[in-house]
């Protein structure tokens, strides 16, 4: 009984959430006539975490966030000063070709600890970010989630960019369902 409950309390949340988000999506498409900031990002967050709370489901929920937890922890060295971190970070507009292109940041190697020497080094092995060095500059691109789409598909337009990333979205979630309803099974009894 409490499970229908906790279940009707989900489906009352996350009906307005999808007519929100359908009417975001719809303006924020490109070429996109709104800007979805802080309150929409607040909104959202609170919704998912609720719905994974009253439905009993915040591991499978955390499952859904691949890509986001995925951004996040490319970030951690920009975010946690381990490298210089402009104020913006997502892709540049390139205007004559209508594409984006990777952000970048550039410092010296002076300005480097211990830890932005060694994210200097694994983050283009494993082929996250790209770095040059100019006698003593040294550029790198910005570490997002967008920016390592970019250097894997290279200079693209932001249509297609959002395609790839709400691809990525896609298939993640479709691995979240897969380990939620066929995998736990390995590790659970029915």
């Amino acid at each position: 009984s409490s499970g229908i409950n906790a279940e009707y309390g989900c489906l009352y949340l996350v009906c307005p959430f999808i007519g929100v988000s359908c009417a975001v999506l719809y303006y924020n498409w490109y070429p996109s006539r709104v800007f979805v900031g802080d309150t929409f990002c607040y909104f959202a967050g609170m919704t998912f975490a609720v719905l994974g709370i009253l439905g009993h489901f915040s591991k499978t929920m955390m499952l859904f966030f691949i890509p986001q937890i995925f951004n996040f922890v490319l970030s951690v060295p920009q975010l946690f000063r381990m490298l210089p971190c402009p104020r913006h970070r997502l892709p540049r507009l390139h205007p004559k070709e209508d594409k984006l292109v990777m952000s970048t940041v550039k410092f010296k190697d002076s300005d480097l600890n211990i830890f932005g020497r060694v994210c200097l080094v694994l983050l283009p092995l494993l082929g996250l970010s790209k770095v040059t060095y100019d006698d003593e500059d040294i550029t790198i691109s910005n570490l997002t989630i967008l920016n390592v789409i970019l250097r894997a598909t290279g200079d693209t337009h932001e249509r297609t960019l959002t395609i790839y990333l709400l691809t990525i979205q896609v298939l993640c979630s479709c691995v979240a369902f897969l380990i939620r309803y066929q995998v736990v099974h390995l590790f659970y009894d029915d």
